[in-house]
């Protein structure tokens, strides 16, 4: 990113002077195309693997209910809410946003905390769905789930752009008592929720990620940017090295086969990454086709999930995964642009947590279905199945397209 340089005219009333006096141009519409190809492919695969992986799931709970168009027909009303939510972001001045932006990080808070005493304390699985031993989200019944750690980013990238703006205005963004201890207390408290009570470390690096574009963004010293960082790697260390669970994936990682005859949770952790590797491979250049898929008919675990990438290489083969390589690859492009030419200090430390955000789940999600990097259970954004990743992640992105047009 280039050094920030306020637009002419801006004074202390930053943004309100943006989005009240300045002339708007047009928004920046590619990415509603980009956004919107990528939903449509991850419709077009859940319409492919959807009866395959209805009929596993009535195997395994010996039941007739998941239809042949349950996961396609549930990705469908996901969308729907995905561009409400995408509209109504769009709509609400980037202003009003940053007035209750500490109100929503605080509801964020709040229900993450009751979140972890209906399951942790409480033991209540009717309200808080336990997956694998960790609570992360809420039983919505009939409506499916919903998981506070997606609106968690949201508000925290909305109130961290104007708290950081703030401190840019007055000279302080380096000053310890004012702005960095403030900012490591929020980043400890909000990673502390994820990361050890939600057991969620793959979330935990997507939300350090954000937060660690934003301190940039808003200018902050190498230095003290550089002693943050220091103290995240060993914090990351430490909750890895002391969890079995992700210790044995790290073995599982360095070692690979030697690995599997160490432990069942290594056995697991190796049986994902070489049936996603087999679901790549097998699909070759031009894929298997849709219909096709046998990776999803059971054998690799959460198909429609994390593992969607190696599907989408199993039907659509090289070319496939390379078209949403290329495709998030030139939705990043566009955030970063919108960044960089920000007018208003808040605007671009916003876009560029979005950037964070985005790019985080992007990398860590290929990456570690290519075997690139130890397995983390990360969506695919836009892609994967699952109603509020997909909602508050594109919420964001609408807020990214209104902010293009200053």
């Amino acid at each position: 990113m280039r050094p920030f340089r306020p637009s002419r005219g801006q004074g202390s009333e930053g943004s309100s002077l943006v989005q009240g006096g300045q002339r708007r141009h047009r928004p920046d519409y590619q990415i509603v195309l980009f956004v919107g190809l990528l939903m449509l492919i991850g419709l077009v695969v859940m319409y492919a693997i959807g009866p395959q992986r209805a009929n596993v799931l009535n195997e395994v709970h010996n039941t007739t209910f998941y239809t042949d168009t349950y996961f396609v027909v549930k990705q469908l009303a996901s969308l729907g809410l995905a561009i409400v939510a995408f509209i109504v972001m769009m709509s609400i001045p980037f202003e009003t946003m940053k007035r209750y932006g500490l109100r929503v990080l605080q509801i964020a808070l709040a229900l993450s905390a009751l979140l972890f005493i209906f399951g942790n304390i409480l033991h209540v699985d009717a309200i808080a769905t336990n997956t694998l031993g960790a609570y992360r989200w809420f039983n919505l019944g009939v409506f499916g789930s919903f998981q506070p750690a997606e609106v968690l980013k949201l508000a925290l990238i909305i109130y961290m752009s104007g708290f950081l703006a703030v401190r840019y205005r007055e000279g302080k963004i380096n000053d310890h008592q004012a702005t960095v201890y403030p900012m490591v207390a929020l980043s400890a408290l909000v990673l502390f929720i994820v990361v050890v009570l939600q057991k969620d470390m793959g979330t935990g690096i997507a939300v350090a990620s954000t937060i660690l574009l934003m301190l940039i963004a808003s200018g902050m010293s190498w230095k003290i940017l550089g002693k943050i960082g220091l103290v995240a790697i060993i914090a990351a260390i430490l909750l890895t090295v002391f969890v079995p669970h992700r210790r044995e994936r790290l073995v599982t990682f360095f070692q690979g086969d030697q690995a599997s005859s160490q432990s069942a949770e290594s056995d697991d952790t190796n049986y994902h990454i070489k049936n996603a590797m087999i679901a790549l491979g097998s699909g070759g250049i031009a894929g298997r086709g849709i219909g096709q898929s046998v990776q999803s008919t059971g054998y690799l675990p959460e198909a429609i999930n994390d593992s969607i990438f190696a599907i989408i290489g199993e039907i659509f083969g090289f070319v496939g995964t390379t078209v949403i390589v290329v495709l998030f690859g030139a939705l990043l492009m566009r955030l970063l642009r919108i960044a960089d030419h920000q007018p208003d200090m808040a605007m671009r430390i916003a876009v560029a947590g979005i950037f964070g955000w985005l790019g985080a789940h992007v990398l860590m999600n290929v990456a570690s279905m290519i075997g690139a990097i130890p397995l983390t259970g990360i969506t695919l954004p836009l892609l994967s199945f699952g109603g509020t990743s997909m909602v508050v992640m594109t919420g964001a992105l609408g807020l990214a397209f209104q902010l293009s047009r200053y």
